[in-house]
């Protein structure tokens, strides 16, 4: 935290600890991060529940995504000396090995006034129960509600399931006083339906052939997910990986596959090891998109775009992939915890979305530049450039970003098991009730390639 503090550059300021500077509530650097320093929580595990490779899989996105928003740490209980069920790299044999090798800390009793999230069975009354099945997860006040079947291998849904639980443990230190303590959830079969109802079969086929664009905190996000899946043959799954930046300190602050001896080099380069570590194939793209590729043969048809720049969007069709599933995040204090999917083709295309968009990050960030914290900065010599290069980056929390990717990898699974997708879909974690979203045409002779689950 102390390098993080004294070298405040662009490059290197916690992307979560950047909404208390812009918001104005913190009038130092130092006081931002004493603030969220002070935010923790605890993960109990059930009897049992390491023995479930989708529990596991829910309690590693906790943990991965709960050491990177809330630095006073993520605690869990429970027996952890089980083998490791998932088939992530670099994790130990052990699920205590995966915790620790993920930032969490194992402890036998939480600290004194930590927030309590459950797995699993015997869950305290006022823990918040993670629960899930199928295609849906959500969480619920442990003594208010019913858990679902929580299959062993319902593994996307546990991942959302594991990612609403930090959102809303994050939102309730942050002052929201409805956040857990609240029955929340999606279907990721159906993301307008009541969560509870919206359950999806339970079999289905993954893609086998992709071309993820943007490796930072959306793209790693959805290799996350992808790589939890119990693929039968994971030789079968071909990446093409697109970026041309470097990993930055500022990125192992929201982006769940960056490590900070990774920082300086190629998004690319590291994100294909993992990925390759994983048994997938990869391909690397180490460029700026910009709609001038001709795809051959070989290539893949289907793409996830996960970077924002509005020039890169407006040209997404212009390849001819057969399928495009673009996610955004929101921006801001407030409204970080926004997202929204298109998929194209659709009734508006790439470039009427964002051919004609103007920025306005510059004047947005001007107007944050004017808040206590960065008058301080500039006190101690930082000069206008600085300010407001520092004040143009967006706020942005892990936890956002696993649920809007894993919402748009399973977009592409059910257009892939032949339901109809959506052309967009609009929500915010702060009022899951207000989604809206907009069905989609299914699509005719659509076979980019495909894969078996075990």
């Amino acid at each position: 935290m102390s390098q993080m503090i004294t070298e405040t550059r662009p490059d290197t300021l916690h992307r979560g600890v950047k909404m208390a500077l812009d918001s104005g509530e913190a009038d130092s650097v130092e006081t931002a991060y004493a603030l969220f320093a002070g935010y923790r929580m605890a993960i109990g595990l059930g009897i049992a529940g390491g023995q479930s490779p989708a529990i596991q899989a829910a309690l590693l996105t906790m943990v991965n995504c709960g050491r990177r928003a809330l630095l006073g740490g993520v605690e869990v209980l429970g027996d952890l000396q089980v083998p490791l069920l998932v088939d992530l790299p670099g994790l130990g044999e052990t699920l205590e090995d995966a915790v620790v090798a993920l930032g969490g800390t194992p402890r036998a009793e939480p600290s004194p006034q930590t927030p309590l999230a459950w797995l699993g069975d015997g869950a305290p009354a006022i823990a918040l129960q993670v629960t899930f099945s199928d295609w849906r997860g959500g969480v619920f006040v442990a003594g208010e509600g019913e858990r679902l079947a929580e299959g062993a291998n319902d593994i996307p849904a546990a991942v959302l399931a594991g990612a609403l639980a930090v959102a809303e443990v994050f939102q309730r230190l942050r002052g929201n006083p409805m956040a857990g303590d609240r029955d929340v959830g999606l279907s990721l079969w159906d993301p307008r339906a009541p969560w509870r109802s919206g359950a999806g079969p339970a079999a289905w086929v993954a893609p086998s052939k992709l071309w993820i664009l943007g490796l930072g905190h959306l793209g790693q996000a959805f290799l996350w997910t992808l790589g939890l899946l119990p693929f039968e043959r994971p030789s079968d799954v071909e990446l093409t990986l697109q970026d041309f930046d470097c990993l930055a300190l500022a990125n192992d602050s929201t982006s769940v596959l960056t490590r900070v001896d990774m920082v300086g080099r190629p998004k690319t380069r590291e994100m294909a090891a993992w990925a390759e570590a994983r048994g997938f194939r990869t391909r690397l793209v180490e460029r700026r998109f910009a709609g001038d590729i001709t795809l051959a043969e070989d290539d893949p048809r289907v793409l996830f775009c996960g970077v924002d720049n509005a020039e890169a969007r407006a040209t997404l069709e212009d390849p001819h992939f057969d399928l495009v599933v673009d996610a955004g995040l929101g921006a801001g204090p407030r409204e970080y915890l926004a997202m929204r999917l298109h998929t194209f083709p659709g009734p508006v295309t790439a470039r009427e979305r964002w051919g004609e968009a103007s920025s306005t990050r510059i004047a947005d960030a001007k107007a944050v530049a004017t808040a206590t914290a960065y008058h301080d900065l500039a006190t101690r010599g930082l000069d206008d450039c600085g300010l407001l290069e520092i004040a143009s980056r967006t706020v942005g929390v892990p936890f956002v970003g696993v649920i809007a990717a894993t919402l748009a990898l399973m977009e592409i699974v059910r257009c892939l098991n032949q339901r109809p997708g959506l052309c967009v879909l609009d929500l915010t974690l702060r009022d899951l009730g207000a989604r809206q979203g907009v069905e989609g045409q299914a699509l005719k002779r659509f076979n980019p390639g495909y894969t078996t689950l075990r």
